[in-house]
Order: structure tokens, then sequence, then C-alpha cells
């Protein structure tokens, strides 16, 4: 009973630390945005105030309005939806295929050719900025939402993610679809896919999370507002001399928002 007793009290008490250092670590990730909110409804008086007042008096609530309008933020955010809804779309299908080409088709080369593809993982975006700013002006689709959208569809890491996935997909019901006729395709749009929706579905807010809050590509190819997203937006609020706290920190709570959503509605696919 006592041997017992004991292993039960070291797992409570082990549990209790395990969770209390989980509790201290969120609350220090959640800290910031507690911050970035607290100072959307401030005014410009109470944002530099040390030790900082969490709890605004007033409320400013005037901020998202000022933010909203004088930043143009309807463009903005209308801009940063197009780039993230296409490219997100366009990665699933680019990855989605090739991803099965490497993990279901048999073809000379295949595991040099991936090892290479996940080899571009290691370099870093700065190395290929210039030489891929080039060939977008080559292309004429600088300050477009080609330039933006179209060398973001492809992802090496959405490969080798889905490319894992399938290969837990019993290969029997290959063999079974061939032997009844079906070709590769057909394998792969309804056998594959519809087995896949959760990988799918975490890529896909991977690749709308990176999107949305990407900066130094859209900050690079786009010189007007025509085609400027919400990161490239919202630093209109910083002034050579001054920034505007306040409103900065609105339009960083709006630009949030749907990223938020997103992820409270396909949060049970991350755990799957």
């Amino acid at each position: 009973m006592s041997i017992g007793f004991n292993k039960r009290t070291r797992k409570f008490v082990g549990n209790s630390i395990l969770y209390l250092l989980m509790i201290v670590i969120a609350i220090i990730m959640v800290i910031p945005f507690i911050w970035m909110l607290s100072t959307s409804f401030k005014d410009m008086g109470q944002v530099l105030i040390f030790p900082p007042e969490w709890i605004p008096s007033p409320f400013v609530l005037q901020n998202y309005s000022d933010a909203w309008t004088m930043a143009n933020f309807s463009l903005f955010f209308r801009n940063s939806a197009i780039v993230t809804i296409f490219t997100t779309i366009g990665q699933l299908v680019t990855c989605s295929l090739a991803a099965f080409a490497f993990a279901r088709l048999r073809f000379k080369g295949r595991d040099i050719i991936f090892l290479i593809y996940l080899a571009t993982m290691m370099v870093p975006i700065q190395v290929t900025l210039i030489p891929l700013y080039l060939m977008m002006k080559q292309f004429g689709w600088i300050d477009t939402f080609a330039g933006l959208i179209i060398p973001g569809i492809f992802s090496a890491y959405g490969t080798f993610m889905l490319k894992q996935f399938y290969l837990g997909i019993p290969q029997s019901l290959d063999e079974s679809a061939i032997i009844d006729g079906c070709g590769y395709f057909r394998i792969y749009w309804q056998i594959i896919l519809p087995l896949s929706k959760a990988a799918l579905a975490t890529q896909a807010v991977f690749c709308f999370m990176w999107q949305w809050n990407n900066l130094l590509w859209p900050l690079v190819m786009s010189n007007t507002d025509a085609v400027r997203t919400l990161t490239v937006g919202l630093q209109l609020f910083k002034g050579q001399y001054s920034i505007a706290w306040n409103l900065l920190m609105a339009g960083s709570v709006i630009s949030v928002i749907p990223i938020l959503i997103l992820y409270i509605f396909l949060q049970k696919y991350f755990v799957r």
C-alpha cells in the first residue's frame, strides 16, 4: 500500500510541476498579445507610461476606425486575402501532387530528386531574394499579384509533410484501384486526397499563417497601394521620428483576427 501511495504521490507531484511550468510558459507567450490588445485601446499619452497600465483608462475605441481609414486598411485587407487564399490553394495543389509522385510512384532517380528538393529548405529566403526579384522583373510581374502569389505556391516543407502522411496510407489501396482500372490521377483524386483531409488542412493553416504574416517579399514586390498587403500597410504607422503605437497595435489586432478564426475552425486537424 505504501509503495502504491508513494507512486501516486510522485506522479501527482510530477504532473503538478509539469502543469505549473506549462502555465508559466503560456502566460509568457500570452503577455505580448495582451499588451498589443491593451495598447490598441489607449491614447498616445498612455502608451509609453512605465510601469505600463494594462487596463486603458479611458478606452479609445476610435483607434480601430482611425487605423482602418487612415492606412486604407480595407484595400490592404483585400490584397492580403487575395494573395493568401490563392497562394494557399496553389500550394495545396502543387504540394499534394508532388508528394503523391514521391510517395506512391516509382521512377528512376525519385529519391535523389526528393533529397535535392528537400535540401532547398536549408537555403534562407534572403539568399534567393535578389535572383527571384530579377526573375519577376523579367516576367514583368513587379507590383502585380502574380509576382506576389506564384513564387509562394511551391513549398519543399509542404511536399515533405504530405509525402510522410501519404506513406502511412496502405499501398494495398492503390493496388486494388489499379486492378479495378484506375489510373494514377484517379487514385490521387479519389483515394489519397479524401484520406488526407487532416494533413491538407494542417498544411493549409501553415501556409495561410505564413503568407498572411509575410512581410519581406510583399515589401520588395509592391510599389503601390494597389497590391500592398496588410503587413506592408502596417509600416505606414511608423514615421521618421515617431510611431503611432496605438494605431499600429489596433491594426495588428485587426490583422490577427482572420488567423484566429481559421485556427479555431481547423484546430481539430492539428490534434489528428
